[in-house]
């Protein structure tokens, strides 16, 4: 097999200008990850907006598309990036699939977080996936080392059984709390399904009407799974009005804590307190993380692999996409 050809819908951020980001973790965008995997080859991109389709073939050197029909049959891509906002990202599952008819197969799609801007739409592409086209949603932290080390901690169980998790989501001085929580907040949904393998649902929230875009809105809920009779409570709380970002998970254990999050890999056992007899207290282990995530790197990885191996179950797929799209809309339903 030669080299993949991998094509991009949608050449805003997370495609390609967020690389000019000195303090990011290099690569932090499709284009990025696609031009540092030896096995891959940027062929083209599509935008509707002419001043990023020359921005981008400036930068890369592909041709650009207004159109993503033609850029497809044009290219003919192993791997279709699909980095439109969330309302169209059906549309772009169903095109890429209707490529068949025409003589263009495409292995892998990649589509970007949220999987959809609504629940019908989130099910319409996980039945695309479930009739044999491989969707990526990218849930970026599945493909993150210290999110990785973190589940592996977890399940060693050296810190005893999970019993609670809290989660913090502070990310817009002025957004709506309700667009946090469906943009970023997506991450940290899925990070919490992915480092428990549990199903996590929504069952009250209480503070700030999550409309609102200032103030603290507290989301309580429950993870739990089929196989087992657990029901893990879980606290999000979702906040504006802040000049400074947080994205952070603290799961509680019988014997200790794990925090993980934006620039926060902090692990903490149980041992005899020095402070009373008979009682034990927390103490960090020292355990860190440090150094790159590969994060964008390992996600184009998983994409290569399944071109390779058509079997392949990928690490972040649509229906995992498709799970946070239903605890959102449970949210969203209740909040109304």
């Amino acid at each position: 097999m030669g080299k993949i050809g991998a094509a991009v819908v949608g050449l805003g951020r997370i495609t390609s200008l967020l690389e000019d980001d000195e303090l990011r973790e290099k690569p932090c965008t499709h284009t990025g990850a696609v031009t540092a995997n030896d096995d891959c080859i940027l062929v083209a991109g599509c935008d509707i907006d002419e001043e990023r389709r020359r921005l981008y073939a400036e930068r890369w050197n592909v041709p650009v598309y207004s159109d993503a029909e033609e850029m497809l049959q044009n290219h003919k891509p192993k791997i279709f990036v699909i980095a439109t906002h969330p309302d169209s990202h059906y549309h772009y599952c169903a095109l890429a699939v209707q490529m068949k008819k025409k003589g263009v197969k495409i292995p892998v799609i990649i589509c970007e977080k949220p999987l959809s801007d609504n629940l019908e739409n989130a099910y319409k592409i996980a039945d695309i996936m479930k009739e044999g086209q491989i969707i990526i949603t990218n849930h970026e932290r599945r493909y993150s080392k210290d999110y990785i080390r973190a589940k592996t901690i977890l399940r060693e169980g050296n810190l005893g059984e999970l019993i609670s998790i809290r989660a913090v989501l502070y990310f817009g001085r002025s957004r709506k709390l309700m667009d946090m929580l469906w943009d970023d907040g997506t991450h940290l949904i899925d990070a919490i399904m992915f480092l428990t393998d549990l199903t996590m649902r929504h069952k009250y929230n209480w503070g700030t009407d999550l409309n609102e875009s200032y103030g603290t809105a507290w989301l309580e809920g429950a993870l739990s799974n089929e196989k087992t009779s657990l029901d893990i409570p879980v606290l999000l709380e979702i906040g504006a009005g802040r000049d400074h970002l947080v994205f952070e998970i603290e799961f509680s254990c019988e014997k200790g804590r794990l925090r993980i999050g934006n620039g926060i890999f902090e692990v903490y056992q149980s041992f005899p307190s020095p402070y009373a007899q008979k009682f034990r207290s927390l103490k960090n282990t020292g355990e860190k993380f440090s150094g790159p995530t590969g994060y964008f790197a390992n996600m184009l990885k998983d994409a290569v692999a399944c071109v390779k191996d058509p079997r392949r179950s990928p690490v972040s797929s649509a229906i995992d996409g498709l799970r946070v799209i239903e605890y959102l809309d449970s949210v969203k339903k209740l909040q109304n």
